[in-house]
């Protein structure tokens, strides 16, 4: 049975968009055979908006942290747990973690102070997922963890973990020495997303525009690979450019960080309209049609290798497109 890491009172605040909403379920069941207090924000069919308003809730109860005797936790379930991780941390004070296995959750609990767990609903079975949360549950902050080889952390970094709570959470203030405050031109949006980015720029030692490399399917666009299995990346495309009807085998999640595109989903006949902070998560099978209004970059991850199937030529998306306008 999972024991609770705080001497207060613990509470769950729960929530998963439609493709999390089963393996939350049966995780907050979970969580209330342990007597722990659960809050079930049920299933949101925006795609986003469940990660929002946990990342709203943790971070207002952080806020009051030291007046309350509860201490207040969030679970949160999309299909593949980055999506709603990425809206979470928009609030100051939240530490959200994709977590795929009881490993990640031990290490996000001893390295990071993790205090919502994400878990995703295609990839992790409801039995894998029970081991995960009560190692969540069950790992205190700064304890032995996998990264520590299962030893307790030599003194220097003991001490970098007991400091790396308040810094972090300086990053994004005003005059705050965890990082940079954000210039002028970037004060009229609180978009974490948007900040983070024009850091990038500045940073010295950012990746070289060489590091990009063009796709050679899709005029226009560009990528660069960040990580392998699960794969993700930062992908490019300038204005104008069309991505005609395709598809893949599998299913993507995508956050735009700069510019503003427009996706039509033809297997579900919907479409999207997004722009900086938006998020889209494509599944597996599903033909879609993109137009670049602006030069746009987003980051996106998937499962599996890169493949690509096309369902039409660019004349034809062209036409398609033109013909809606």
């Amino acid at each position: 049975m999972a024991q609770q890491t705080t001497n207060r009172r613990l509470k769950i605040i729960a929530g998963a968009d439609s493709f999390g909403g089963s393996l939350k379920d049966s995780l907050v069941t979970h969580l209330r055979s342990l007597n722990i207090d659960v809050e079930d924000l049920g299933t949101s069919t925006k795609y986003y908006s469940v990660g929002e308003e946990i990342g709203r809730r943790v971070s207002s109860a952080v806020s009051t942290t030291t007046t309350s005797d509860t201490e207040t936790r969030g679970l949160v379930a999309c299909g593949t747990g980055v999506g709603v991780s990425i809206f979470a941390n928009k609030f100051p004070g939240v530490y959200a973690a994709t977590c795929l296995t009881p490993g990640d959750a031990q290490n996000s609990r001893s390295i990071n102070n993790s205090n919502v767990l994400a878990v995703s609903g295609i990839s992790t079975s409801p039995e894998n997922a029970l081991e995960i949360l009560d190692t969540w549950l069950n790992t205190p902050f700064k304890s032995p963890c996998p990264a520590s080889d299962s030893k307790p952390w030599p003194t220097e970094i003991h001490s970098f973990l007991d400091n790396s709570i308040p810094e972090m959470s300086k990053i994004g203030g005003e005059g705050g020495k965890g990082g940079a405050e954000p210039s002028t031109e970037d004060n009229s949006s609180s978009c974490a997303i948007c900040w983070l980015n024009s850091r990038n720029k500045d940073d010295k030692n950012k990746a070289s525009e060489g590091d990009f490399t063009p796709i050679e399917i899709m005029r226009g666009g560009s990528m660069k690979i960040l990580r392998e299995t699960p794969t993700s990346a930062v992908v490019r495309f300038e204005r104008g450019s069309v991505e005609p009807a395709h598809h893949h085998t599998f299913g993507h999640d995508l956050v735009v960080m700069k510019g503003k595109k427009k996706v039509w989903n033809l297997s579900k006949e919907e479409k999207y309209d997004l722009g900086v902070g938006d998020y889209l998560f494509t599944p597996a099978g599903d033909v879609h049609r993109v137009k670049y209004l602006e030069d746009t970059e987003f980051f996106i991850k998937w499962d599996g290798h890169w493949d690509i199937f096309m369902d039409e030529d660019l004349d034809a998306a062209n036409a398609a497109i033109d013909n809606e306008i």
